[in-house]
């Protein structure tokens, strides 16, 4: 009698098998034009609405268009990749692909390669379009606001795959979003400085990711040289971003029940 082929161990990482689900997922991807759009065209096109909403005063845009450069690509890919993800568990994908010799930090990596391609795209599309075409006014190099941008854009990955974990429909999936990125949006200090938060809102802000996205691009508003807290803001928001993977990997289900 015929078996199946016996599971990967959970924590096995073959990258060869990363590479090919991230292949599968990309030609998934450029069959879904509507799923581009979200993630490449959205982000650009807010900058451009935010541009011309402060068309009257041109330094607003400079003060909060970088933070948003950052913010608007996370948000993206959080919510495109917890729904892709999540599709791929109903539709028993993820069942067929972990009765394989896969584990499921195959699946995650080449989730996280495959949508983080997708990020370098996004980044370098909206980090282009701010500076050069929008007017953006930074003091550092617009390679380390596409540096902050593109981690912003896999923390958004990474917490979109860990979500999902969670969810038991799409819709749920988007429900994820004001539990998870709204309190981040309303603490990182984008609408009111941290320090004049209430202590307990200040301390809260400390351990979210975003705030330190936030200061990261600030840093590259006002320094011209790399800081040693731009270092640290990129350092605790790619830690992040990897400690969201690996607990993706953990928590990955073969189905929803």
């Amino acid at each position: 009698m015929s078996t199946l082929p016996a599971p990967a161990p959970t924590g096995a990482l073959s990258p060869s098998r990363a590479m090919a689900t991230a292949s599968r997922v990309l030609r998934q991807l450029r069959h879904d034009p509507r799923t581009i759009a979200l993630m490449l065209l959205v982000p650009c096109l807010m900058l451009v609405l935010l541009r011309y909403v402060f068309d009257g005063s041109p330094h607003t845009f400079d003060d909060i268009g970088a933070s948003l450069l950052g913010i608007f690509p996370l948000i993206t890919m959080f919510l495109v990749t917890s729904i892709a993800t999540l599709r791929e568990r109903t539709s028993g994908t993820l069942e067929r692909l972990l009765a394989m010799p896969m584990g499921k930090g195959d699946l995650i990596a080449g989730y996280a390669l495959a949508f983080g391609a997708v990020a370098v795209v996004q980044s370098a599309l909206a980090t282009g379009l701010a500076l050069w075409f929008l007017g953006l006014d930074v003091t550092g190099s617009p390679w380390l606001l596409l540096l902050v941008a593109l981690l912003d854009a896999l923390l958004g990955t990474a917490l979109g795959l860990f979500v999902s974990a969670f969810a038991a429909s799409e819709f749920q999936a988007v429900q994820f979003m004001p539990a998870v990125i709204f309190p981040q949006l309303l603490l990182c200090g984008l609408f009111a400085p941290r320090s004049s938060m209430q202590p307990v809102l200040d301390g809260i802000s400390d351990v979210l990711p975003m705030s330190y996205a936030v200061d990261g691009m600030n840093e590259v508003l006002r320094h011209t040289d790399m800081t040693a807290t731009f270092v640290r803001d990129v350092l605790i928001v790619a830690g992040c971003a990897l400690l969201v993977l690996a607990l993706g990997a953990a928590t990955l289900k073969r189905r929803t029940p």
